[in-house]
């Protein structure tokens, strides 16, 4: 009877051992593979499980250690980190700030701005966060902007590291989704520039309402004036307009050009002639200010020039490396080394690239990357024992009954990720949540939307989660870009070092204050995006496939003739050579876990 009880209350006491581990600090990753570990050699004495259960663990781990998709991560976080600390944050803020800094409002939207450019080299909310705190919240507060509209646009900026591409939460979503990384990228490109856009137009409002609140920057703050004391900014319309012409040119050609040159029958997608046309405009940019910097021509003013030197190397980095994995060209891990080399050289040609700098990106990549590969490990270990015990129709019973359906089970969902999103990091939630939560919405959200394949729906879904975990990593009292802000923020009074002026120290309430109107434009991107699905789906190519469940079904019938075959309507090449082979003899021989569990039989019956 006790047996009994155990094995039908597995599952539940389960998570309840691996909730009362991690209380006690123990750290996540060890609390997990525990966890697994130890519940299921109670379960192996139980008799719930086969004594030979363990032995495919390995294979689980090694396939982990063979996942390219994740050697994506180190790269792109050695490129942001040597993007950073080289010097990148300050001058593009510097620069962008003098672009918009003569209009009310215009150092929080450069702000904003380079929060989203900041966001998509680093990848890291806490890297964005406090780079910005340090370098612009002085500068603000330096000319009367209201502290809950300075503190809020950079931690709201710094936030977008969630969802911008290339995003290091997209890379760990997709891969525990088992989607493409290109695709999820893809999927979220609108609806994070669209909530850039939404921050954007909520400072002009702030501008246009309460001016007093976001005041323009004084003359004498503007530094790249010319000699006949023009600021400079109608060289830089020009410029920007032509750009534009080149890239609107390209973006009509694109289609055809691209087809032919990568021979696909298909025409290219919105957000890849969005990437290229914005790649090769800003080269042509870039192009015009070296060849005036060259021949001494002036006919761009200095602002234009600084513009263009500061502000296009990264961004053609950027559109490059997504460019190519938007493409084809390259895999995201590819794009990924793409990238770090790049900023190497861009670091490099600023001559801001030393021995210690490198050597701290190194040391700073290796520690985030075993980071995420312990949490991996520790996840993998815990839902090895976990689906061992079917928990994930556990799962699943648990969201069936639930009411208002496949709608009731994204309100549930959203409510559990915004709240965990407030207390653990976001590695945790991808590796623990998500696995656990992915089965039930494959099921159940491609019959959610008309016309939706599953691939479509797991990218929405993944996208949601991305948008979510942003949401709620700006919520007081527990949200994390609120307390990386507080760490660098001035808790004392000082004196400005250009005005000497005495600021007020900055109270932790008005950075939650800050939150606030941000969190709301957030929840209302979230809600278009649960909606409105195109917003994600747009651009992502419609592909038949089919789902675990079919092809499981397809493997065990026992002959060809009568199964349908998985293959119809796609181009597979030729055939197999046998065609009445059991489907399921093809099966054992690719399962390793069975195979491994047939040897243990075999060494079993052999023994005396």
């Amino acid at each position: 009877m006790q047996t009994t009880f155990l094995a039908q209350q597995f599952v539940p006491l389960m998570f309840a051992g691996l909730f009362v581990l991690l209380l006690t600090g123990f750290p996540v990753a060890f609390g997990l593979a525990a966890t697994g570990l130890a519940f299921g050699f109670v379960g192996i004495e139980a008799g719930i499980f086969p004594a030979a259960m363990f032995q495919a663990l390995p294979l689980r781990i090694f396939g982990i250690m063979q996942n390219d998709t994740l050697l994506a991560i180190p790269f792109f976080t050695f490129m942001g980190i040597i993007l950073e600390r080289s010097g990148m944050a300050e001058d593009l803020l510097e620069t962008v700030g003098q672009v918009f800094g003569p209009v009310r409002g215009g150092v929080a939207i450069a702000v904003i701005l380079v929060g989203a450019l900041l966001a998509a080299t680093t990848g890291v909310v806490a890297a964005a966060v406090i780079s910005m705190g340090l370098i612009s919240l002085p500068i603000m507060l330096r000319y009367g902007y209201s502290r809950t509209i300075a503190t809020g646009a950079i931690t709201a900026s710094g936030t977008l590291a969630q969802a911008i591409p290339p995003s290091l939460v997209l890379i760990v979503l997709a891969d525990q989704l088992g989607r493409s990384v290109g695709d999820m990228y893809s999927g979220a490109l609108i609806p994070g520039l669209l909530l850039v856009g939404l921050y954007i137009l909520f400072i002009v409002a702030v501008a246009i309402v309460k001016p007093a609140m976001v005041p323009a920057l004084p003359p004498e703050a503007l530094l790249y004036k010319e000699d006949n004391g023009k600021s400079g900014h109608r060289s830089l319309l020009v410029l920007v307009l032509i750009c534009i012409a080149v890239g609107y040119g390209w973006a009509q050609v694109h289609n055809g050009l691209m087809t032919k040159w990568l021979e696909r029958s298909l025409p290219a997608a919105g957000d890849e002639i969005v990437i290229m046309s914005l790649t090769l405009a800003s080269l042509t940019g870039l192009a015009l200010a070296i060849i005036n910097h060259i021949t001494k021509m002036h006919l761009l003013s200095r602002l234009a020039e600084q513009v263009t030197f500061v502000l296009m190397p990264p961004l053609i980095l950027i559109f490059l490396v997504l460019g190519t994995i938007f493409l084809g060209v390259a895999t995201p891990t590819e794009g990924g080394a793409m990238g770090a080399l790049g900023a190497l050289i861009l670091a490099l040609g600023k001559r801001r690239l030393s021995m210690s700098l490198t050597k701290q990106a190194l040391e700073n990549t290796a520690k985030l990357a075993s980071f995420v590969l312990f949490i991996l490990i520790g996840s993998t270990v815990f839902s090895f024992t976990f689906n061992a015990a079917d928990g994930h129709i556990w799962v699943e019973h648990l969201f069936d009954k639930m009411p208002g359906g496949a709608w009731g089970f994204l309100v549930v969902v959203n409510i559990l990720v915004f709240i965990l999103g407030c207390f653990i990091d976001f590695f945790e939630i991808a590796f623990i949540v998500i696995p656990l939560l992915a089965p039930v919405a494959e099921k159940i959200l491609p019959g959610l939307v008309p016309g939706m394949t599953p691939d479509q729906a797991m990218i929405w879904f993944g996208v949601m989660i991305a948008m979510n975990l942003q949401t709620s990593f700006l919520t007081p009292p527990f949200g994390f870009a609120l307390f990386y802000l507080r760490s660098v923020a001035a808790k004392f009074d000082y004196k400005d070092r250009v005005t000497g002026k005495m600021i007020a120290s900055v109270k932790t309430i008005e950075i939650y204050k800050g939150s606030i109107a941000f969190i709301i434009l957030q929840l209302i991107m979230l809600v278009c995006i649960i909606v409105f699905p195109v917003l994600v789906t747009g651009g992502i190519e419609k592909q038949e496939t089919l789902s675990s469940e079919q092809i499981m079904n397809q493997l065990d019938q026992p002959k060809a003739e009568e199964a349908t075959d998985p293959t119809a309507g796609m181009d597979t090449g030729a055939k197999t050579s046998d065609p009445g082979a059991p489907a399921a003899d093809a099966a054992k021989e690719d399962d390793p876990m069975k195979a491994m569990m047939e040897a243990a039989e075999k060494d079993a019956k052999k023994k005396p």
